[in-house]
């Protein structure tokens, strides 16, 4: 999720928190209340599974409202049974191999600012074209906009993924108005969209009527949408994983330093939003207004007054930009940037 730019007064709207989970175990004093809140809850989604525990520090499963596991690739086979005739006494008999005929596949890694996929070079790849519908500012044609720009973005990244030998699965959109129930938690129509466990959770009329402080525009849209399967990509690559367990080990999201790490997540987002834009903007596959209002905005969203966790609107606008003249995954490596970059 972002937070919108301001409307009249700095400070614009701050989503609210989800349930907060116990804080790591101290040795001097009880389990505090850990905060883990803020842009994007994450889990499984449609591959079903949610892990037990984290490590072995981890005694509730559900300590993070953020993921706990990242999707994991194993293809296998069973051998088909063979069967072999005797002459004689034996007529048949039927083995089966207990071997996979076919090699592991794709796992996720759960590392940060040395993860291997900023070794790769990988980048949104190209599209030849992407025909989306006029935007109508109702529900109903915002999830047919958003669902038309989705298979255009599935095809920019499940690419770049496969190269890096990363799990791919397609991203969910469930638009939806008044409250909706997730994994995560509720979720009210009056707050940012989110992505939970491979699932991107769309406020209808939200960013139609963003306290009128954003013009109505598709390209808001696909900015933010993009922003949201940045997430994804954290999801299914292993970051936001590795993430929430950095930010379990320096004591929760609230901490000083856990609110820094938030804010390389928030920012990574922002800047593999800018890539995913990238295609679009190569060959007038839409139109330049539109990317160009959608990278305009995310350089409007930030912390304001609010709680720091998605960092300021200059760092947001630069690392969106960045990521979108760059079109490189390691561009994107707010994990090994300075504290200042990441403000």
């Amino acid at each position: 999720m972002w937070g919108p730019p301001p409307s009249g007064a700095p400070g614009g709207f701050a989503p609210p928190h989800p349930v907060m989970p116990p804080r790591r175990q101290s040795s001097n004093g009880p389990i505090l209340a850990l905060v883990l809140g803020g842009v994007v809850v994450l889990g499984l989604g449609a591959v079903g599974v949610f892990a037990a525990t984290l490590n072995s520090k981890v005694k509730d499963a559900g300590y993070s409202n953020y993921t706990t596991y990242s999707p994991t690739y194993t293809y296998t086979t069973t051998a088909a049974a063979t069967t072999t005739t005797t002459p004689s006494t034996r007529t048949s008999s039927t083995r089966t191999s207990s071997t996979p005929t076919t090699p592991p596949g794709p796992k996720a890694v759960y590392k940060l600012a040395d993860h291997p996929i900023f070794a790769t070079g990988v980048g949104a790849n190209d599209f030849p074209s992407c025909p989306l519908p006029r935007m109508e500012y109702n529900p109903a044609g915002e999830e047919r906009f958003l669902s038309a720009a989705l298979p255009c973005i599935e095809k920019a990244w499940q690419p770049a993924l496969k190269a890096a030998n990363l799990p791919y699965q397609p991203v969910e959109l469930q638009v939806f108005t008044g409250t909706v129930q997730t994994p995560c938690g509720s979720r009210q129509a009056n707050s940012t969209a989110m992505f939970c466990r491979g699932v991107i959770y769309w406020p209808g009329n939200f960013y139609a009527n963003e306290g009128g402080s954003t013009v109505r525009h598709p390209g808001v849209y696909l900015g933010q949408l993009s922003h949201e399967y940045g997430h994804h990509v954290q999801w299914l690559t292993g970051l936001l994983r590795a993430a929430d367990q950095a930010q379990y080990d320096v004591g929760g999201w609230d901490t000083p330093k856990g609110l820094e790490l938030n804010r390389r997540l928030e920012l990574q987002a922002t800047c593999i939003g800018g890539m995913t834009l990238a295609p679009f903007s190569h060959k007038n596959v839409v139109p330049m207004d539109v990317v160009n209002t959608g990278l305009q905005d995310a350089g409007q969203r930030g912390d304001y007054n609010r709680t720091p966790d998605h960092g300021s609107a200059p760092n947001n606008q630069r690392w969106v930009m960045h990521g979108h003249k760059q079109n490189d995954i390691k561009a994107c490596n707010t994990w090994a940037a300075s504290p200042a970059d990441v403000s």
